[in-house]
């Protein structure tokens, strides 16, 4: 058995009795619809916002590393020496026929420059002398340092003193007898390691760049296991912050360029992303209720003139 059929509204009238048309029948509900498109649009804009996040990171990062790279240099240059003194003499006994020297370049593997302009610098050179009987009776010698530039110009002449530490026999005899093993296994040696500080503020100028280094040890008797020119940084202000405190620094670098470029984004999709807007359309039973019944066109209110007002 069926149900009979739902009769239509009747038709609205106006106050003379006129017929202005039929109402428009009820929409259907469209919530669910509309509710999955809601959710859809929202899951589609956070992923576009998280994918403009990681690409503003990504840019963040690139940006505070090449400003690391270029700014801060090299914090330590350190240069093995390889001594040379002539054998040509007759000399009786240890002594040499000249003193102990070496050329040692300040330059890159590619001849690019390490020292960066205007930056002040420590150089100081390692020595790794035997407890040898012949340095101990040498007592004290002398030690040169000239930076030179383009075609060996001289630009800077350090000269100071150094010697071995003192030990007595019995402290010489006790070190011996705790460190044996070390000493008989190869481990260790007798040996002392002097540095000495050549140059304490030494600024790289940047029209006369430094080349390299000549390093001299004024003394015939001195007996060397090696030796080694470091050149230390001496950073200040921004540098120092970058160099002992890395971690803070890329942290708050990373956070201020990803601050400044979303805020560059945001400001340009304001500017010009989001164009003009249109105008909205008037809703479809505004439009249904303004039209004649007889298809006669738009609205047939008229006025009266003031003549026919006074009849």
């Amino acid at each position: 058995m069926g149900f009979p059929p739902r009769p239509s509204p009747p038709p609205l009238r106006d106050g003379s009795g006129g017929v202005l048309g039929r109402p428009s029948p009820p929409a259907p509900h469209l919530g669910g619809a509309a509710g999955a498109g809601g959710r859809g649009g929202r899951c589609c804009g956070g992923g576009l916002g998280l994918s403009l996040a990681l690409l503003l990171l990504w840019a963040s990062l690139f940006l505070y590393g090449s400003f690391y790279w270029a700014y801060l240099p090299a914090a330590a240059v350190l240069r093995p020496l390889h001594l040379a003194f002539r054998s040509d003499c007759d000399s009786p006994g240890p002594e040499l026929c000249s003193f102990p020297s070496a050329n040692v370049s300040l330059l890159g593997e590619h001849r690019e420059k390490v020292l960066l302009y205007g930056q002040l610098y420590r150089i100081s050179l390692e020595l790794e002398l035997p407890e040898s009987p012949v340095n101990r009776e040498l007592g004290m010698f002398m030690v040169t340092l000239t930076c030179y530039g383009a075609g060996g110009r001289p630009l800077a002449t350090a000269a100071r003193s150094a010697m071995l530490h003192y030990r007595s026999r019995l402290l010489r005899a006790l070190h011996t007898a705790a460190f044996a093993g070390l000493f008989l296994s190869g481990f260790a040696e007798q040996s002392q390691t002097l540095e000495l500080e050549l140059m304490g503020r030494y600024r790289e100028d940047p029209y006369t760049p430094t080349m390299g280094a000549f390093v001299e040890i004024r003394s015939r008797r001195v007996q060397l296991y090696g030796a080694r020119l470091r050149v230390h940084a001496h950073f200040s202000g921004l540098r120092y912050l970058l160099y002992h405190f890395p971690l803070t620094s890329a942290v708050l670098g990373v956070a201020g360029n990803w601050t400044l470029l979303a805020l560059l984004t945001l400001g340009g999709y304001l500017q010009w992303g989001r164009g003009t807007r249109r105008p909205r359309p008037p809703p479809a039973g505004h439009a249904e209720r303004g039209r004649s019944p007889r298809g006669g066109g738009g609205d047939r209110s008229f006025s009266l003139s003031p003549k026919c007002r006074g009849t």
